[in-house]
């Protein structure tokens, strides 16, 4: 039977296991500045997603993406040995790309707001183009 509530627990404590694990097992100094962001265990608890940023260029994050597999079998031991449940969740290490989606929507949306800006400053120039009443009227004679 499948018990949500665990699933989310156990996240959270792989979470913290992990951001521990890489500071303990990891010695290696090109290793960047990593950020544990989330972590999704499966409902049968077998599997989990542990999902990190890493602060620094292209080429720091695929420097650290690289160590991190190295060191994976010796960090998901540490997370077991610590976690103390019967059977150690695999783990796979996979970088966050919220944060740069966001950046491209914050792009998206300010782009967005100056077009409705040059849009509105063009509606309120706008003249009509057939005059202010582009219904025909009949002619009214000048005696009426």
């Amino acid at each position: 039977m499948v018990d949500a509530a665990r699933a989310r627990r156990l996240a959270e404590r792989i979470k913290v296991l992990a951001a521990e694990s890489l500071e303990k097992v990891v010695k290696d100094p090109d290793l960047g500045f990593v950020t544990i962001t989330d972590v999704r265990v499966n409902p049968d608890l077998a599997s989990a997603k542990i999902f990190y940023t890493v602060l620094g260029d292209e080429a720091q994050s695929k420097k650290t993406a690289e160590i991190i597999e190295r060191f994976r079998g010796r960090i998901r031991g540490e997370i077991g040995h610590q976690l103390g449940i019967r059977v150690t969740p695999t783990i796979e290490f996979l970088t966050d790309e919220v944060p740069e989606t966001a950046a491209h929507m914050n792009d998206l949306l300010a782009q967005a707001r100056a077009r409705d800006e040059e849009t509105a400053r063009l509606a309120k120039e706008a003249k009509f183009a057939a005059g202010e009443n582009p219904y025909k009227e009949p002619k009214q004679s000048e005696d009426e």
